[in-house]
């Protein structure tokens, strides 16, 4: 994996890593998410593969059950077909976000606020370009990394005069080391999995 494409994971990763119950987890909740939108896709085609690859194995099952279910009371009516279309929308974001590790409190109606490099993910796979999304990411990244270091070369200037500026400084320093770190990590592929933080050495005196 190059540079660019090294520091576009790290920053997505760590966006839904520290957004743990914000915005980032609930892209795919959304009525106009990707998740419902292979739903939507599969109701209308009869093809369920758009769906499955949002799923862990376990779930492919109940989800094919309520496909065929679904698929048989959508002629009845048309508020047949809109509650039907609902309950399976739930189903598939249930599931998904289960295989996930994650609860599900319903679905969020469409036009809910996205975190800003999951909607550069979304536009540069629609467009064929990455160019904004790594811009994005990579000025994140790197200000993250500036505002850091010089924090800790601010208290590094005033460390030796008092215990309390000393204290100051590890602080800083410790902030810098942990995000350097994290980065790092999820730069060179170690992350435990989707939304998932990486484990973080300790330093002696930092708690």
């Amino acid at each position: 994996m190059n540079g660019p494409r090294k520091l576009t994971l790290t920053a997505l990763l760590a966006a839904l890593t520290l957004l743990a119950s914000g915005i980032a987890r609930a892209h795919c909740d959304t009525m106009d998410g990707p998740v419902v939108g292979a739903a939507r896709a599969a109701l209308v085609s009869g093809d369920l593969t758009p769906v499955l690859a949002w799923l862990h194995p376990e779930h492919e099952a109940e989800v094919a059950a309520a496909f065929d279910e679904v698929r048989a009371l959508r002629d009845e009516s048309p508020a047949a077909r809109e509650l039907a279309d609902r309950w399976f929308f739930e189903t598939v974001v249930r599931l998904h976000r289960a295989g996930e590790g994650f609860g599900f409190n319903g679905l969020v109606p469409a036009g809910a606020p996205v975190a800003p490099a999951i909607l550069a993910v979304d536009r540069g796979l629609e467009s064929g370009s990455p160019d904004a999304l790594v811009e994005l990411v990579t000025e994140a990244v790197r200000q993250g990394l500036l505002d850091r270091y010089r924090e800790a070369v601010r208290e590094h200037a005033h460390s030796r005069e008092s215990v309390e500026a000393g204290r100051r400084y590890v602080a800083a320093y410790v902030e810098l080391t942990h995000y350097a770190e994290r980065l790092h990590r999820l730069a060179a592929g170690e992350s435990a999995g989707h939304g998932a933080p990486a484990p973080e050495h300790s330093h002696v005196g930092e708690r």
